[in-house]
């Protein structure tokens, strides 16, 4: 709450208040750990795909998903990562990309993604495979796009 509350210049008392409301209305799930409390997006609530929607506008990253997807190949899964997934804006976008991808490719359209958007981006490459067979923490990233076609993995 603390770093809410800077970002927007507020007290950690109204930010909590406006989490409380969005946690009434449906839109925020919460859990305890510990002695925090934890946030997250409701994926159930009626507004989530516009709201989702918006804010990958405002990041510039549905034109930057869109690009990518019809050009990479055989991706299977785009994931946001790092500063971005937690609610902060660093300039820097953090993006794991999952499938059999044109590598050369890749690292292209990402230097001209930065010059569109204006922000820095940083990302990793999994084959299927060997994001199948990693550690995962579902809470430190946000799937983006997903292929609806099941991979041969």
């Amino acid at each position: 709450m603390r770093g809410l509350a800077e970002d927007f210049g507020e007290s950690t008392n109204a930010v909590r208040l406006e989490l409380n409301r969005f946690e009434e209305a449906g839109m925020l799930l919460s859990e305890a750990q510990g002695n925090k409390k934890i946030y997250k997006a409701n994926k159930k609530h009626p507004l989530f795909k516009d709201i989702h929607s918006i804010v990958l506008k405002y990041v510039g990253l549905d034109t930057l998903i869109q690009t990518m997807i019809r050009r990479l190949g055989a991706l299977e899964a785009l994931y946001l990562c790092g500063d971005y997934a937690a609610g902060k804006d660093s300039g820097i976008i953090d993006l794991i990309f999952v499938g059999e991808v044109n590598k050369n490719y890749l690292g292209t359209l990402i230097g001209k993604s930065e010059t569109l958007i204006g922000k820095k981006i940083r990302y990793i490459h999994y084959t299927g495979y060997d994001w199948e067979h990693q550690r995962h923490n579902p809470g430190d990233k946000l799937l983006l796009w997903k292929t609806s076609i099941p991979s041969n993995t």
